[in-house]
């Protein structure tokens, strides 16, 4: 189904929500007791309409998304902390790219990505372990995501499509 949202909207929608996240207005919709989980990705849809699903993510350690697309959807990100890595299919490689906190990316329809929490710098820091937070819309609402592989003869491949209204998929 077509969108009648475009990426520049979708960053406008994930920088608001990025503001109230920060601002207090979601707190309602937190972890309980505020204690982030720190073993598998969290997430939680903070609006949802005929047009766009919003959701915040909290990124661990070590958990990738898997190489996906979000079939029919375009997507936005607003970092709010921490840092991620994107890993995007280029035509015939992966490209990488660090978002750090105040940092935004849209993706367009047919965009294969990988998304992780980036490595801390210093692994003592006491932050060191905290997730990363960002707020991700896309439009419209999630129903799907396709998973790829890389070929050795540097192609993708499909391996398998999901029904889904939850963002990014499982943890790997």
């Amino acid at each position: 189904m077509p969108t009648r949202l475009r990426p520049h909207d979708l960053l406008r929608i994930t920088d608001q929500g990025a503001s109230e996240v920060l601002e207090g207005r979601f707190d309602h919709l937190l972890p309980d007791g505020g204690i982030w989980p720190t073993e598998e990705r969290w997430a939680t849809r903070l609006h949802t309409d005929d047009d766009v699903d919003v959701w915040l993510i909290s990124w661990v350690v070590d958990r990738s998304t898997e190489l996906h697309d979000h079939a029919g959807s375009l997507g936005a990100l607003t970092v709010l902390s921490g840092s991620l890595v994107e890993n995007r299919w280029a035509g015939a490689e992966l490209k990488r790219r660090r978002l750090d906190a105040g940092d935004q990316a849209s993706f367009p329809l047919g965009w294969v990505h990988d998304v992780m929490r980036a490595p801390a710098p210093d692994i003592s820091a006491p932050d060191a372990l905290e997730p990363t937070l960002s707020v991700h819309a896309y439009s419209p609402p999630l129903t799907a995501m396709s998973y790829y592989e890389v070929t050795d003869s540097s192609s993708l491949r499909r391996t398998r499509t999901e029904l889904t209204d939850e963002p990014e998929g499982p943890s790997k």
